[in-house]
């Protein structure tokens, strides 16, 4: 009898004793990692061990045999690997995925009659009870299985048979106990009461996908003219530094033509000048829309030897995907029923209220005309893209797009390129950005930008490592975007900014950061979190090497990220007894113990603040007494810590954290 879950039987309030007869005897339930009960396939990185758990259980005392099975979808073989029971009813066990792509997985049960055996002969024997019973049952088990078994292992089974036949009763209890008869017996094994859960789906990403630095910046900006837009030859000349910052991805804001109807000027004013840039996000005019390059950036040829240069230099080239218009978009002519229109015949703008945004305009996804068409056309957007190099998009508020778009578009991408990734710039509901995860984004935008007490921290950083949001949603902890000055950041100087650097790279494998971070840029408009003289409406010219900034700390940041494997995701964090409000204490460690990390930081940019804390010493499994080694990332300091009991004092002045490694002997 073979049961499979869930079935509809399952479920019916009047169950006839026939159905009653044909559902599962063994219970799989609470299998993990599991979205919505297999709805959505959970998050797995490329080479990696997939840890897979389960409660499993039946009736009665007989012991049970659990594998998982998985196979990569396009695989019509599936493999297997025992699960060993932890007690209380829990299972885990372990597969690898070699490669990126869809996965699929099972859990199978069945009753183990020969481990059942075994458990009940070696229990009667040690109590001094008659087997000879036993010991006959034991004997037709095997008889029964070589019986049931062909060629050379229905061999092997007569043979082990006739050994048992010939041995006295003690020695029949040792070879019945052997490994060897349990490993002969498992291959013949029958598998009564064979149940199998549903098959669920996995999501095999590349590494980048949960562990990358991106620094973001407009290309028109680097220049050392705010009269002369910048080029994509320009950004050759910033490479180098990126990569010395420890980034590996560069991100720009679109790089479309932009349109002149309705142009902001600088701050956001309803009036442009003539020599006004624009805001990149008003995107297309007459020179083209979404598949073309804004001229004044350069030509298709020198986007290419940029993407190719910073492939040398280790760095991804990552776009936005904005899916707005200009009102002098080609859409607008070409397909004007991609568009909502107000009564008096004009075009409806995007608003945001109080914000409003003139000079974007956005499509209509549900439209008539717009199906299939429109969403075709932008797959085949992000294909152009892809088929120029590019492998990772920014995608601007994608949560006031339908979430069937974002399910199509995302597998319609992937199943051509699954090494695509995509960032959801998504600041809205918890829900909300849930499902975006869910549907396909690889990561996003996230709450971290207004966590600043050590209360709303914790709570956060614990969040994002239970379910279900460690299996959907994968946090991109930017420090600042271009939209978003944090307020905690404007009067906090450059302790602040190395705060929030520190929470970011140690609190996620994934971060960013928008040009200017690294200056300690703060110069908000009054009252608000957006930065005054915004880069979004005009060009703005940098000195990297101003005084004061935090560049060389950020290098080592991302150092130790690369250096450490623990920091490369923000699973496994856990957030330890430090006892002062204005200190955050927490660690990560690797599975196998062999790399852990512990993160302190204070959260006060003004003032020395001192703590008693504890070493988990518990973690290493070692008494409260014990002797351990530790080492400052930073500077490379090493100390022996005595005890679990320690105490820290951090000053803003000097460093406003520390990061430590931890290590026995």
């Amino acid at each position: 009898m073979i049961a499979e879950y869930p079935t509809d039987l399952a479920y019916n309030p009047h169950l006839p004793l026939s159905h009653a007869l044909l559902l599962p005897r063994i219970a799989i339930e609470n299998t993990m990692p599991v979205i919505d009960g297999g709805q959505f396939a959970a998050k797995v990185v490329v080479g990696r061990d997939v840890t897979v758990t389960s409660k499993v259980f039946t009736d009665g005392h007989d012991k049970l045999a659990v594998r998982i099975r998985w196979r990569a979808l396009e695989d019509e073989v599936w493999n297997s690997e025992v699960m060993t029971e932890l007690g209380n009813n829990s299972w885990r066990g372990q597969f690898n995925v070699p490669v990126q792509g869809r996965y699929l997985f099972c859990i199978e049960a069945w009753f183990d009659q020969f481990a059942s055996f075994r458990y009940e002969l070696e229990k009667k024997y040690a109590a001094g009870v008659p087997i000879s019973l036993e010991l006959q049952e034991g004997r037709n088990h095997v008889q029964q299985a070589a019986e049931r078994s062909e060629g050379e292992l229905s061999e092997r089974l007569m043979a082990l048979h006739d050994e048992l036949c010939g041995l006295l009763p003690a020695e029949q209890v040792a070879l019945f106990l052997m490994p060897r008869s349990a490993d002969l017996m498992s291959l013949a094994d029958h598998r009564p009461y064979l149940s199998v859960s549903p098959e669920y789906p996995l999501d095999v990403e590349r590494e980048r996908a949960e562990f990358a630095s991106w620094y973001e910046l407009f290309p028109r900006s680097i220049t050392d003219d705010p009269d002369r837009h910048g080029t994509f030859n320009d950004v050759h000349s910033r490479l180098a530094i990126i990569q010395d910052m420890g980034f590996d991805v560069l991100y720009f804001p679109p790089i479309h033509p932009i349109g002149r109807s309705f142009r902001k000027g600088p701050n956001n004013s309803l009036t442009a000048g003539p020599d006004d840039p624009g805001s990149p996000y008003a995107i297309g005019s007459e020179e083209g829309g979404h598949e073309a390059i804004h001229p004044q950036l350069g030509t298709r040829d020198d986007f290419r030897r940029l993407v190719k240069a910073a492939e040398a230099h280790g760095l991804e080239i990552a776009l936005d995907f904005a899916i707005q218009c200009s009102q002098d978009h080609p859409w607008l002519k070409q397909h004007p029923g991609w568009f909502s229109w107000r009564p008096d015949g004009t075009i409806k703008y995007a608003e945001n209220p109080p914000k409003k945004y003139q000079d974007i305009v956005n499509v209509d996804f549900y439209a008539a005309d717009a199906i299939p068409s429109l969403w075709t056309e932008l797959r085949d957007v992000v294909l152009g893209w892809v088929n120029e190099g590019v492998r990772m998009f920014r995608v601007d508020n994608p949560h006031t797009k339908p979430l069937p778009f974002w399910q199509w578009l995302i597998a319609s991408v992937r199943a051509r390129h699954p090494e695509v990734i995509f960032l959801a710039e998504a600041f809205t509901t918890p829900a909300m950005m849930a499902r975006l995860g869910k549907v396909g984004y690889s990561q996003s935008y996230t709450y971290f930008t207004w966590r600043n007490t050590k209360a709303e921290l914790a709570a956060y950083f614990s969040e994002l490592n239970e379910s279900p949001w460690r299996e959907c949603y994968r946090p991109n902890f930017f420090v600042n975007t271009p939209d978003i000055n944090p307020a905690f950041l404007h009067e906090s100087g450059r302790p602040g900014f190395l705060i929030r650097a520190a929470l970011a790279t140690m609190g996620s494998g994934l971060w960013g950061m928008y040009s200017g971070f690294e200056l300690c840029e703060c110069a908000p408009v009054p009252g608000k979190e957006e930065y005054l003289d915004s880069e979004k409406y005009e060009i703005r010219p940098r000195d990297f090497t101003a005084p004061g900034n935090i560049i060389a700390e950020i290098a080592q940041l991302n150092r130790i990220r690369r250096q450490n494997p623990a920091l490369q995701t923000h699973l496994g964090l856990k957030i330890y007894n430090a006892w002062n409000d204005n200190i955050l204490y927490f660690g990560k460690r690797t599975p196998d113990g062999s790399n852990f990390i512990l993160v302190a930081v204070s959260l006060d940019p003004h003032n020395p603040q001192e703590a008693s804390f504890e070493l988990p010493l518990w973690e290493l499994g070692l008494p409260d007494d014990a002797q351990t080694q530790g080492e400052d990332l930073m500077n490379g300091h090493r100390w022996t810590w005595y005890g679990k009991y320690q105490f820290m004092r951090i000053d803003p002045a000097y460093q406003p954290f520390g990061i430590w490694r931890i290590s026995v002997g």
